[in-house]
């Protein structure tokens, strides 16, 4: 009997993975799920890449303006740290951090910590972002959330990156990229 009650009041964690394409609505979600656990009286913590400084240093933003206060951290394994005393983790801009993140989101949810983690699955050429494909493998729950194709109204499934630039990390916007369906985004390589 003792073990049965000690069981039924340990805490469950679990990981949760929000992905899809920019302007897809990710960080709304996780800001949505993470409001509703501060509302529900849980203690939440938020972290973000350092490198993700395009709306604000200490918030996470989304493209639509909705922002919840979070903490910068260098690496993934700085969360691990930091996350103590706490019932949910939220983690912004996945694809960015480093590929311990998996390992991390695992050891919180051993601890019984719910994760939600919100990334983009694909980078700029359509290839598997970072360690994103790990992450929504080894989730409970993953959630794919789709932009509309700035060409032709369907679904969008990648983000586009409207300039020359070949680096994996470049931080934009609209005015670097757009979601687009795969014809749109197949149809963009041939004409380049």
């Amino acid at each position: 009997m003792f073990l049965e009650n000690n069981n039924s009041q340990r805490k469950r964690g679990w990981v949760e993975v929000i992905c899809g394409s920019m302007f897809s609505g990710k960080t709304e979600e996780l800001i949505r799920r993470l409001k509703r656990a501060q509302f529900a009286r849980q203690k939440v913590e938020i972290f973000k890449p350092v490198i993700d400084t395009r709306y604000h240093e200490l918030k996470v933003v989304s493209h639509n303006g909705v922002e919840i206060m979070s903490t910068p951290v260098p690496s993934s394994s700085n969360i691990l740290l930091m996350a103590t005393d706490v019932d949910v983790v939220g983690i912004d801009e996945a694809q960015f951090f480093d590929n311990e993140l998996p390992y991390v989101c695992t050891e919180l949810a051993k601890r019984g910590i719910r994760v939600i983690a919100a990334g983009l699955d694909l980078d700029y050429t359509g290839k598997p972002f970072g360690p994103m494909p790990e992450l929504m493998a080894g989730a409970e729950y993953v959630t794919k959330v789709h932009a509309i194709c700035m060409n032709c109204g369907e679904l969008a499934y990648v983000s586009h990156r409207k300039t020359n630039e070949q680096s994996l990390v470049v931080l934009g916007e609209t005015d670097s990229y757009e979601p687009l369906c795969r014809a749109c985004f197949n149809k963009s390589f041939i004409s380049k």
